[in-house]
């Protein structure tokens, strides 16, 4: 990012542009206050990336939230059907959304083949299906939603996913009874071809047969080591099992075996104690060791094997495989709060942040703390917008060269920051401030700023408050809007010049910003892959 570190570089006359765009029309925010529609693509966008199924906000329920999502997946799929699958691949890789990627691509699907349109079905469902169990979540989310029938292209694009995802550890660690469809349904109803890359596959996938309608009969495949390690795992009588996880060669046979801590407990049929932990530790990931660390206390795990654990945590390889929001390890540090894992925690928390750009000049940073953004976003880590918000803007302002950092809501009041505060830190400064009054906020707080940076859900009260929340930014002035929770009002015009709104906190939402600083027009997250980087 040192390359940024510059006054701002020349621009065309008018200002870069960005994607996200209003239609000129405006509406009623749903606290009552003016607020601006935006085209379809901005819509979806925006509601995508920070779209858990099924979840209620402050604002919408869960079901209406899922109908909107659904609705604007499948007007989009027939109408600009290469977009929406640049959207959903890239919702699923590049911004890790999960259960929203898996609806998209079977609402997509149905949509077409209910508009009776060839074509992009098969791939699409391909492409958001990325960790093993997910073939079987899909099946699970379409009969649920449409019927045990199958069309073509939904078995095809399973098919696809399972040949490239289905392996002997993906099997010991997803093909469980608590499973609507096991490894064996999604076989049987898809009929995958064996990868051709993947040499034992075909006897792998009889296996799975086996375990699901054989199971006292199922013998894994001959050569497969680690099958046939779990298999004599399984078969050690119950009470030698804590024995043989306390001997010397315990961790050895257990990730030899491939059993996971999730199924560790039920194999000793009883309580993980620190050393049943001490055992599993090492053939953990990274994100499942940042989930455990409060039961790594409450079990007495020695301070050497914590020492062990909190350098894999803060290990910046870790961090970027493990791919998770940065706020995880925010959850983590509530919800373990023992010092020893603080410094490794605030550690992977920057590392997660890598992609935060360092802003020249000077930056006004203002965080909606307001009463609806303290619903949860954030799923298992059951965090708040308000908390997301504050990590964001703290990490940026932390970054910047000169930044004013301020919480709004009905009042507004800056947040005091020094260089080289932890940002795990900082957060304990952060209230709660009531309503929303963005106008009032910006006007009080700029002051010849070179840019203005909000992050926020956009819902301002009061049909009295100016129609644009941003009026008091000059035009030249680049604003930028991080919308954090995917409604339809806007709360001032964007995709214009100087004015650009993001939705959700990614990598790729981060790397815009320089972009447009640099006076360059930004596209779509998925379009700015592999793109030039030539000046207007």
């Amino acid at each position: 990012m040192a390359r940024f570190n510059l006054r701002r570089s020349k621009t065309a006359p008018a200002g870069p542009s960005s994607p996200v765009a209003s239609t000129g029309q405006l509406t009623v925010n749903h606290e009552g206050g003016p607020g601006h529609r935006r085209d379809e693509k901005s819509e979806l966008f925006l509601l995508a990336v920070s779209h858990t199924v099924g979840h209620d906000t402050f604002y919408e329920g869960g079901g209406d939230r899922d109908d909107r999502y659904t609705d604007l997946v499948r007007s989009l799929a027939v109408s600009d059907p290469e977009w929406t699958l640049g959207l959903l691949r890239w919702l699923r890789h590049g911004a890790a959304m999960r259960t929203a990627s898996l609806v998209g691509a079977a609402e997509f699907t149905r949509a077409r083949l209910t508009a009776g349109l060839p074509g992009h079905s098969r791939q699409v469902i391909d492409a958001v299906l990325q960790r093993p169990d997910e073939p079987g979540e899909l099946l699970g989310y379409w009969t649920s939603r449409y019927g045990r029938a199958l069309p073509k292209p939904v078995k095809r694009g399973v098919a696809d996913a399972v040949a490239r995802l289905y392996d002997s550890r993906a099997l010991l660690k997803y093909d469980t009874a608590g499973r609507g469809y096991r490894f064996g349904d999604v076989l049987e109803l898809t009929h995958p071809k064996p990868h051709p890359d993947k040499p034992g596959q075909n006897e792998l996938f009889r296996y799975a047969l086996d375990r699901r309608h054989r199971p006292d009969r199922a013998l894994p495949p001959a050569g497969d080591a680690l099958l046939t390690a779990h298999q004599a795992l399984m078969a050690v009588p119950v009470a030698e099992r804590r024995a043989l996880v306390t001997g010397p060669d315990g961790a050895q046979r257990l990730a030899e075996a491939g059993l996971t801590w999730e199924a560790l407990a039920g194999w000793l049929q009883g309580p993980l104690d620190a050393a049943a932990w001490e055992a599993v530790i090492p053939s953990m990931g990274a994100m499942a060791l940042v989930r455990n660390l409060r039961n790594f206390d409450r079990a007495g795990v020695s301070d050497e094997v914590a020492e062990q654990v909190a350098r894999r945590i803060s290990d910046p390889g870790e961090v970027k495989r493990s791919r998770q929001f940065p706020f995880r390890y925010l959850a983590a540090h509530r919800h373990a709060p023992s010092l020893r894992w603080g410094h490794a925690l605030e550690t992977a928390l920057k590392h997660s942040l890598g992609n935060v750009p360092s802003l020249p000049g000077r930056s006004l940073i203002l965080v909606d703390r307001s009463g609806s953004m303290f619903d949860t976003a954030a799923g298992e880590s059951r965090l708040n917008r308000a908390d997301s918000a504050a990590v964001f803007g703290t990490a940026l302002a932390l970054r910047a060269a000169d930044a004013d950092l301020v919480e709004f809501g009905t009042d507004s009041r800056p947040v005091p920051l020094r260089r080289g505060d932890a940002v795990l830190k900082v957060l304990d400064r952060f209230g709660n401030l009531g309503g929303t009054n963005t106008a009032e906020a910006v006007r009080r707080h700029y002051d010849r700023h070179d840019r203005v940076v909000v992050v926020t859900d956009e819902q301002a009260y009061g049909s009295h408050r100016p129609a644009d929340a941003l009026a008091a930014v000059p035009a030249h002035i680049p604003a930028y809007t991080w919308n954090l929770a995917g409604y339809h009002p806007g709360h001032a015009p964007s995709g214009t010049p100087n004015r650009h709104t993001f939705g959700g906190l990614t990598d790729a939402a981060f790397r815009l910003l320089p972009l447009l600083e640099a006076g360059q027009d930004a596209g779509w997250p998925w379009e700015q892959q592999n793109r030039p980087t030539t000046r207007r």
